[in-house]
């Protein structure tokens, strides 16, 4: 399942949950139910979106060839000498 799939899957359910739930407010208790079984099934096409999601982006970073940043050399500090007092 593509990731352009999932995405049309997820606002079929949106749309069907939208729907019923305003059928659910007004007491329909069938419209409850679909409210309910819809909103299960949106909640495993939203997993599998993020799984997709990630792995899409995962792809993408690897087509990006980044240049290599070029770094200043460091300057060396050099510490001050610092006395320390004798232990007894």
């Amino acid at each position: 399942m593509g990731l352009k799939d999932i995405v049309k899957s997820m606002y079929k359910y949106i749309e069907c949950i939208a729907k019923d739930l305003k059928k659910a407010e007004k007491g329909n208790k069938a419209a409850s139910q679909r409210v309910r079984t819809c909103t299960i099934k949106l909640a495993k096409v939203s997993k599998t979106f993020r799984k997709e999601s990630v792995t899409e982006e995962i792809k993408s970073k690897k087509k990006k060839t980044k240049k290599p940043v070029k770094r200043s050399a460091k300057k060396s500090t050099k510490r001050k000498a610092t006395k320390r007092k004798k232990r007894r």
